[in-house]
C-alpha cells in the first residue's frame, strides 16, 4: 500500500480577512440606531469631523431622531447617506 500524502496550501491572511468581513457584516446588521460616538467608531472619523462634514448635511438631518438633547440615526439609512456624501468628495 502506498501512503497518501495530502498537502493543502492555505492563505491565512485571506481567511482572516474573510472572517473579519463576515463578523463586521453580522455585527452591523444587528444595529438599529447609532449615535455620534458609534458613527465615529464605524467610520473612523472624529466626532468633530462628523459634526462639521457629515451630520450637518440636510440628508443626515432628515433621518435624525431626537429625544431631549440626544441624537440617533437609523443605522442602515445613516450608512447609505454617509456613503452618498463621501462619494461626492
Amino acid at each position: 500500500m502506498i501512503p497518501a500524502q495530502v498537502q493543502v496550501n492555505v492563505d491565512e491572511q485571506a481567511i482572516k480577512q474573510y472572517i473579519q468581513q463576515q463578523l463586521d457584516k453580522t455585527i452591523h446588521e444587528t444595529f438599529l440606531l447609532v449615535d455620534v460616538e458609534k458613527l465615529a467608531v464605524i467610520t473612523s472619523m472624529s466626532k468633530r469631523f462628523l459634526e462639521d462634514e457629515i451630520l450637518g448635511d440636510p440628508r443626515m438631518r432628515l433621518i435624525e431622531r431626537r429625544k431631549s438633547r440626544k441624537r440617533w440615526w437609523l443605522y442602515k439609512q445613516a450608512i447609505e447617506v454617509i456613503t452618498e456624501i463621501v462619494d461626492e468628495w
